[in-house]
């Protein structure tokens, strides 16, 4: 079953907490602290996996989770590390966040990408341990991990897209050219699903993707088009397949171009070979007049071939202009990269100066402090604690949180509030 969407949900792992903990042991007087850490919470993480090449398990198994931390024991043991979640998706998948935030795009085979973090693990209080501070009683909470849902969406990696109305020779063309077994009929819309293909030619090879035919408003939703569009979508070049059966071959060719464009600007400006099929039941005279037609609209840097997949005529010529086509269009596609690269912003804040910036907002009946580096100490923090809760208003006093809050008017019995988490804590002790 060929699957190339789905909705997941993602939940990296849990930190472990940390431990309250004193040594308690014979003959020792006053044993000291030795809590340990929580472990890290597992990640999510997606390898990409040429051998897999549809979405189907994720209709399955909807849910990715990471197991969590293990919180710390006494005796200075730390928790043990979730273990990782390694999600195999095919080559080609796209990665976005339910708010269309892109997290990754797969496009080669072994890739790993960190799609959600594990949360850390909360300190022990043999952590805090000072020679002002001998008997700490504070323990961090782990951190949550990452959790959101995202979609996946497939779209086929191929040197070349198989292009044309229905039943115009795309299958059979792909089946000649490659160890591809399509399914062939002589009906329209034999073909449901996509199809890649590898052709060999002149000692190199070509990927080809063949996807179900397209009509009049396919990218509009009508036929098969609109669900399958998308995995021609990176192809370097297209083959647009014209069948010389067809009443009207340069009509058929208009109405497919613009049916890509309506899908797709950029689709529409990729490099294009346009061959007419079926021609092994046609005269000469007829062939050199339907090419005539056809290259009254194509355009002039498109070559226009006449073969025929049955016959195995003018198959070879149509590989290799692909083939030059293709080392064309990556070449130019790699110096843009280049170019790009260069042309991006050196000067900008460290990531230290983001994630210490916080501020404060004044909201009905409490205070709201912002700041991811503050957000994290208060996500740390044991609330039920008075200890933890103490320790958090030193870090607040600190990073002058408590010097803004005072000048916004805030007072020691009021409620103060850390990003949108819902625990409460009051500026001073009560």
């Amino acid at each position: 079953m060929f699957v190339d969407t789905a909705k997941v949900k993602v939940n990296a792992g849990d930190g472990g907490n940390g431990k309250v903990s004193f040594r308690h042991e014979i003959y020792i007087d006053k044993g000291g602290p030795d809590g340990g850490d929580g472990g890290k919470g597992g990640d999510v993480i997606f390898v990409a996996d040429e051998n897999v090449n549809t979405l189907v398990d994720f209709r399955y198994k909807p849910e990715l989770k990471a197991k969590p931390g293990q919180s710390g024991e006494k005796r200075n043991c730390r928790g043990k590390s979730g273990e990782d979640l390694l999600v195999k998706v095919p080559l080609g998948t796209i990665v976005r966040r339910a708010d269309g935030v892109l997290l990754t795009d797969m496009t080669e085979h072994g890739q790993q990408v960190v799609v959600a973090q594990g949360g850390g693990g909360g300190y022990g209080n043999a952590h805090f341990k000072s020679s002002t501070r001998q008997a700490p009683r504070v323990a961090e909470l782990g951190e949550k991990g990452e959790a959101f849902e995202a979609t996946l969406e497939l779209k086929l990696l191929a040197d070349v897209g198989l292009v044309g109305f229905p039943n115009a020779g795309k299958s059979t063309f792909l089946s000649v050219v490659s160890n591809a077994r399509p399914e062939i009929a002589d009906y329209a819309f034999t073909t449901l699903t996509p199809n890649l293909g590898v052709a060999d030619i002149d000692n190199t090879s070509l990927l080809i993707a063949d996807i179900p035919g397209l009509i009049e408003g396919a990218s509009e939703g009508k036929g098969l088009g609109d669900a399958f569009l998308r995995h021609v979508d990176r192809s370097a070049v297209l083959l647009h397949l014209v069948d010389a059966y067809q009443d009207d071959v340069a009509e058929a060719y208009l109405t497919i171009r613009a049916e890509l464009k309506a899908y797709s600007e950029e689709l529409s400006t990729r490099p294009e070979v346009v061959a007419l099929t079926k021609t092994e039941g046609l005269g000469e005279e007829m062939t050199t007049f339907l090419l005539s037609e056809l290259q009254k609209v194509v355009p002039a840097e498109a070559p226009l071939f006449a073969i025929s997949s049955q016959a195995h005529k003018g198959i070879e010529e149509v590989l290799r202009e692909l083939r030059s086509k293709v080392d064309e269009s990556r070449a130019k596609a790699a110096e843009k990269g280049e170019e790009e690269a260069e042309g991006l912003p050196v000067i900008g804040l460290s990531d230290s100066q983001k994630q210490d910036a916080w501020r404060v907002q004044k909201e009905a009946g409490y205070y709201r402090v912002l700041g991811d580096k503050i957000e994290k100490f208060a996500a740390r923090t044991n609330f039920d604690n008075p200890h933890g809760l103490n320790r958090l208003r030193d870090i607040m006093r600190k990073m002058g949180v408590t010097h803004e809050l005072e000048r916004a008017g805030a007072e020691g019995s009021d409620t103060i509030v850390f990003g949108e988490s819902k625990s409460q804590m009051t500026l001073t002790e009560q």
